[in-house]
């Protein structure tokens, strides 16, 4: 439409006749003169609009979606790093149950060994590069701790301390090949002198080469004099293999460590000796027998017998 001056003076007279259809409705209510009027354009442009909402509504859902992304992204986040939290925490619960159970295990052994320790944390191991078997532990001279003190867990004999630092030092495994501890046989009292061999079972010596030796014997520590490095009594293995005796002065053993090397947590520095020797006291309860069951038949008064017939039998017999 050409912008005229007719054109003008059309829509200033549409715009005045709307207004003055608005007022007459306002006042009108319900009794409005143009209700019927509305309800005619209803049903005329009312399917035009539902198709147009239709229409309209899933790019609008997509929008909202859109927009809201990034709160749920947020909230995604939120809980992903609330259940890394949680999964941590039950980890280091696991963790702490674990130290419990070794700590229990060890003040069990001191208390039956009658030692004085002091507890340490392994915070590192040998160099990877190095050929010894070796750990550093948490505490040191500040604590009481000196050389040549041996070094137990809830299991056994790990080690003895070879480098005393202000806080922390240096423990030599019992698996190293340079180590070497006195040991004496549970009951037979026969004694020996057990060497590391790396990952493979420590190697046994004994002084008596004619001695009556088993799989599954134990071993536990001699003592040494003025309880230095190695205190008595504190379990070391079990017999895993005996070489034949060929006549020669002593007996070789393999003996299986309680300890596990690759595993060390808490571990124990026996700062005070037992008063006397605990002897076998601190080893470990033997496992009780499995009894063999055995089944027993018991034969019913009157059973008819293998080799003879029912009662319709026997009488046809008869």
């Amino acid at each position: 439409m050409r912008d005229t001056r007719e054109s003008r003076l059309l829509l200033v007279l549409l715009v005045a006749v709307s207004f003055a259809l608005i007022t007459v409705d306002i006042r009108g209510g319900e009794d409005s003169p143009v209700d019927g009027a509305r309800q005619a354009a209803a049903t005329v442009f009312g399917p035009i609009e539902n198709g147009v909402a239709s229409a309209v509504d899933p790019v609008g859902n997509a929008v909202s979606a859109v927009r809201d992304s990034g709160k749920r992204h947020d909230r995604l986040a939120a809980l992903e790093k609330e259940n890394a939290a949680l999964k941590a925490e039950l980890g280091s619960d696991d963790r702490n149950r674990s130290r419990l159970t070794q700590l229990d295990k060890m003040l069990k052994i001191a208390g039956e060994g009658q030692y004085g320790i002091k507890g340490a944390q392994v915070i590192a191991i040998g160099a990877a590069q190095g050929f010894s078997w070796t750990i550093t532990i948490d505490v040191g001279a500040k604590d009481g701790i000196q050389r040549d003190m041996t070094v137990l867990n809830g299991d056994g004999l790990v080690g003895r301390v070879t480098t005393v630092g202000p806080n922390a030092s240096t423990v030599l495994l019992a698996n190293d090949p340079d180590f070497t501890v006195g040991t004496r046989m549970e009951a037979s009292d026969e004694l020996g002198f057990a060497s590391g061999q790396g990952d493979r079972p420590l190697r046994v010596e004994l002084l008596n080469g004619k001695a009556e030796v088993k799989k599954g014997d134990r071993l536990v520590t001699f003592g040494s004099q003025a309880d230095k490095p190695f205190v008595p009594g504190v379990p070391v293995g079990i017999v895993s293999r005996v070489d034949p005796s060929g006549g020669d002065l002593t007996r070789t053993l393999y003996v299986t460590p309680y300890v596990s090397f690759t595993k060390l947590d808490i571990v124990g520095v026996v700062v005070e000796a037992p008063k006397k020797d605990p002897r076998d006291t601190v080893l470990p309860a033997k496992p009780r027998p499995v009894p063999t069951p055995t089944v027993t038949v018991t034969v019913t008064p009157g059973a008819t017998k293998p080799d003879q017939g029912g009662p319709d039998e026997q009488q046809q017999e008869q």
